[in-house]
């Protein structure tokens, strides 16, 4: 009997152990800090922030973002390059076409579209749906429809992976 009980703890500690493994697999926490950042957005909403305050990266992602609203926060566990592998901000430009802000040539470049991000989740822009799927808030679609595709072009220029969605 303590042998199966011994052997049923271990296969609960396992199922636990790759139940993470397998959430970290999948960018789980820095989804989950992501998701509980928009959550706190709507728990107790954060003064507006003037459109002049948010970085040139959280703008160029509003903008992209202005038509459908819909973005993913995703990586590609099967890329060669451990820096294609990071996650990184897809978004909708419209049904078509996803622009990926990630650059496996400059890891630099895609951090800073995910902290960019961050900071819409902070600032109540975006709405966590499930996993990784957010979408624009209305004060997302709101301020996405005020900045001008001049304001974003040298950024929008930085984030050279850009493609269809596969």
């Amino acid at each position: 009997m303590s042998a199966m009980l011994e052997s049923s703890a271990a296969g609960e500690l396992y199922r636990e152990l790759s139940a993470s493994w397998e959430a970290l697999g999948e960018g789980g926490p820095t989804l989950g800090a992501l998701a509980l950042l928009c959550a706190h957005a709507i728990v107790v909403p954060p003064p507006v922030i003037a459109e002049e305050a948010l970085s040139s990266e959280a703008k160029a992602i509003l903008y992209v973002a202005r038509q459908r609203g819909v973005i993913e926060v995703r990586g590609v566990s099967r890329a060669f390059e451990a820096p294609a592998r990071m996650l990184a901000v897809y978004v909708e430009e419209d049904a078509q076409r996803t622009i990926c802000f990630r650059d496996p040539e400059r890891p630099e470049m895609t951090m800073r579209f995910l902290a960019a991000f961050g900071e819409l989740c902070r600032g109540g822009y975006v709405v966590h749906h499930l996993h990784h799927d957010f979408s624009l808030s209305l004060r997302g679609f709101a301020t996405a429809r005020q900045i001008s595709a001049d304001e974003v072009a040298a950024v929008l220029a930085m984030a050279t992976a850009f493609g269809v969605q596969d």
